[in-house]
């Protein structure tokens, strides 16, 4: 099934297209949200509230403002964002930084999950400009405004730094790459 016949069923409320989006898609939303929650559980409940979000607001999608699977991946992004601005998520992350405190004394390498390796690879081959902003608003989930005040650089530079960034990641990535990578990250998984 190409895209035009996902969005076609997904803005008419296709009850099979929300499987194919999750199987087509989900890895690579998780990998971008555990980035930003840093927590396994979480990150897959995140997940399950980012596709009951994008099935909700189906009908709204426009292509002209970009693709589907970027649409998911902001609506994927926000929610978990959101997800960490939440008292529940503080009170999980300080259990978490005492957990690794005690693991790290007692373990002092670490070993990157595969699922992410691809990713950070092809973000790290952008010029360090751009790959700044997007690790910064995508990984680690800042705003816009927030990188802007954190890097004491205008608003606009910030924003500029970011379109292009993900310009070049588009042309790296295709429907096709990221099926691939997809497909991959669920034989790894």
């Amino acid at each position: 099934m190409n895209s035009t016949d996902l969005v076609n069923g997904l803005k008419n409320g296709d009850k099979k297209i929300i499987d194919l989006l999750y199987d087509q898609y989900a890895g690579a939303l998780y990998g971008i949200i555990i980035k930003i929650v840093k927590n396994e559980e979480l990150a897959e409940d995140v997940l399950q509230d980012s596709f009951i979000k994008i099935w909700k607001n189906g009908p709204k999608f426009n292509a002209s403002k970009g693709s589907l699977f970027t649409w998911m991946l902001n609506i994927s992004r926000n929610t978990a964002i959101d997800k960490t601005r939440s008292s529940h998520y503080r009170q999980l992350e300080s259990k978490q930084k005492i957990d690794f405190q005690i693991t790290n004394h007692l373990n002092w390498s670490y070993t990157p999950k595969t699922e992410h390796i691809g990713l950070n690879k092809v973000v790290n081959g952008l010029d360090d400009k751009y790959r700044e902003i997007i690790d910064l608003i995508y990984f680690q989930g800042f705003t816009q405004q927030e990188v802007h005040e954190h890097l004491n650089i205008p608003l606009g530079t910030v924003k500029s730094r970011l379109r292009i960034g993900l310009r070049e990641l588009r042309t790296f990535f295709s429907v096709q790459r990221v099926s691939i990578i997809v497909l991959l990250i669920g034989l790894l998984g």
